[in-house]
């Protein structure tokens, strides 16, 4: 099976955008449509258990690189630029590790290679406690969401995952099932004997401590040519905090 896109543009310089967890492409239109201002070929792609894309009980980095080879080949995209936010990061470096001569850049942003301690069990409680036969509206499912996740942007995050699945049924978009039983997998460590030696930078956000100082021995290890950039008055999610430095950084490098 193959990844759903969205694909904005017809140039032969490929930019493919992989969202992090929760997450889906249409995270990103407002970057892509800029992107594709600029003359690139922008792919928003939803990994496999999240937006439309297929649902699966298997989900670890493994996986998630070879879909993204085969997304890759189908669309025959030569030399692209890659761009990976948090578990779209480590799939991005996954990738980049095993097929080096396919990638032209690397854009990772605010994770690392290290492991990471399971830390999104408590929004998965929360969005297990939905039960959608009691819920029929927009409305009655913030509120019970609020109960438990308080910060308005987050659940506004979440929400754009749930949609009407028919005229009566409120239902989520990706996997809940198959991405609770294998929460453990999101922070598992990306490692390789071998190195990837061309351009990568990675992009941090000001506020967040998803990269840490400590990490750079590891992530030079198999990224030698690693550049790292702070965007300020950012968190964890840097490109919808501060789009502007974001874009900005960003269009300097590619």
């Amino acid at each position: 099976m193959l990844l759903h896109s969205k694909i904005l543009g017809d140039s032969e310089n490929h930019i493919l955008i992989l969202h992090g967890f929760l997450g889906s492409g249409d995270n990103w239109i407002t970057i892509a449509r800029k992107l594709n201002f600029e003359g690139f070929t922008v792919h928003l792609i939803d990994q496999r258990n999240h937006g439309r894309s297929y649902h699966s009980e298997n989900f670890h980095y493994q996986l998630m690189s070879n879909d993204l080879l085969k997304y890759i080949k189908h669309h025959k995209i030569k030399d692209p630029i890659l761009i990976g936010h948090s578990m779209g990061g480590k799939t991005v470096m996954k990738f980049s590790l095993e097929f080096p001569k396919l990638v032209r850049k690397l854009f990772v942003l605010d994770i690392s290679p290290k492991e990471y301690p399971i830390h999104h069990q408590s929004i998965i409680d929360s969005l297990e406690s939905l039960d959608f036969n009691s819920l029929n509206t927009r409305k009655e499912i913030d509120n019970k969401l609020k109960k438990s996740i308080e910060q308005p942007a987050l659940r506004n995050f979440l929400m754009k995952n749930i949609f009407k699945k028919d005229n009566t049924r409120f239902d989520f978009r990706f996997n809940l099932k198959s991405l609770s039983k294998n929460i453990d997998k999101i922070g598992e460590k990306v490692d390789s004997v071998e190195k990837f030696t061309g351009e990568v930078y990675f992009f941090k956000g000001s506020k967040s401590e998803y990269i840490m100082d400590s990490d750079k021995d590891l992530i030079q290890k198999l990224f030698p040519k690693a550049k790292f950039i702070k965007i300020q008055n950012a968190g964890h999610w840097l490109h919808a905090d501060n789009p502007n430095d974001f874009l900005s950084e960003l269009l300097s490098l590619i």
